[in-house]
């Protein structure tokens, strides 16, 4: 196989690898700080897109944290893209990355650093602008996905993030996908 495809081969293995909310895997969850281990299938269950008239208006104390919110929210539609910061495509993190930073605030670029970042949170303690961290690839339990806390609506946490399938939604911690796979909260601001 010459050079030039075996370097195009492992940079898409490399990519698919590190990139956001890829696959389901077996999973340790801290939900009330408990460790559990569950397997899950390899296939990731579609996520629901949210409006604004299904969540309320958020509401956040820190006029910092609301215009993160906004600001996220105004990229929801945009398709996915490794490494992408743009309207033209985005990740997970660099959709967080983004946002905090047209608050002048300097976060890390991937979500697994972000996940070292902050104050570290127990479900009931979460609120808008907290992240949220998941381990989604089923080849690693490393943390490999974030989401942005955008509502909470009756024990219901709503989160926005880039999928790898359906770019920048808004989605719910109590869809099974996202409950089986979250890891940890934590807060930045």
């Amino acid at each position: 196989m010459p050079k030039i495809f075996k370097l195009l081969f492992l940079s898409f293995f490399l990519t698919g690898l590190v990139s956001c909310g890829s696959s389901r895997a077996k999973v340790i969850t801290t939900k009330s700080e408990e460790k559990r281990s569950r397997d899950y299938s390899n296939k990731e269950k579609p996520s629901r897109s949210y409006t604004d008239k299904e969540i309320a208006e958020v509401k956040p104390v820190n006029k910092k944290v609301y215009n993160i919110i906004s600001t996220a929210k105004s990229f929801e539609g945009t398709r996915y893209k490794y490494g992408g910061t743009t309207k033209r495509g985005m990740d997970c993190s660099g959709l967080l990355y983004t946002a905090f930073l047209e608050e002048d605030i300097a976060i890390p670029r991937t979500s697994r650093a972000m996940s070292l970042e902050g104050e570290r949170l127990y479900l009931k303690q979460v609120g808008p602008g907290d992240l949220l961290f998941f381990e989604t690839n089923k080849n690693k339990k490393v943390i490999n996905h974030v989401g942005l806390v955008v509502e909470i609506e009756s024990d219901n946490i709503y989160f926005i993030h880039s999928s790898t399938s359906r770019g920048v939604i808004i989605s719910s911690l109590s869809e099974p996908f996202w409950n089986e796979t979250f890891v940890m909260a934590r807060r930045i601001l």
